[in-house]
């Protein structure tokens, strides 16, 4: 893991998608998105994003387990863009976020999160919305060891 530091995240314009489950509807979700952008030709501005709306790992388990899991889903596009369905448009607010940087297999990412956690609980910030984590790299493109998993937790 890369060093825990605090940055400021600009708004963004996405397309989104939410739905209730387990996380395992992440990438189910992300694939419906992008297909969605490449056959209307919108352009890119960032790259998948999935929004934890369950702040601490207990609640994480438990929403997991039970299917009850708030799964949001949204990748940053740029100009005039229309959602359709289920995929809406919308700006995900920016704003001042813890950020850490996991590399391995997205289910080895708990160290990072419990490193995250206690790092903001010593500098006694309070997270003020969903935790995200950014994909910067295809799974089907790397080495499970190579996966970045970039996470923001929004604090103040």
């Amino acid at each position: 893991m890369e060093e825990i530091t605090i940055v400021e995240v600009p708004d963004q314009q996405v397309l989104g998608i939410t739905k209730t489950g387990s996380y395992t509807l992440i990438p189910h979700l992300l694939m419906q998105l992008v297909g969605y952008i490449m056959e209307k030709k919108y352009p890119f501005a960032g790259m998948p994003t999935f929004l934890c709306h369950e702040t601490s790992p207990e609640c994480v388990k438990e929403a997991n387990e039970k299917g009850t899991a708030t799964i949001e889903v949204v990748w940053p596009v740029a100009g005039k863009v229309s959602g359709s369905g289920d995929i809406k448009v919308y700006t995900l607010p920016g704003g001042k976020m813890v950020r850490a940087v996991h590399r391995g297999p997205y289910e080895t990412c708990e160290p990072t999160y419990l490193a995250l956690f206690t790092w903001i609980e010593k500098q006694r910030l309070q997270i003020t919305g969903p935790i995200r984590e950014i994909y910067p790299n295809d799974p089907r493109e790397v080495k499970p060891e190579e996966i970045l998993t970039e996470i923001l937790v929004p604090v103040r």
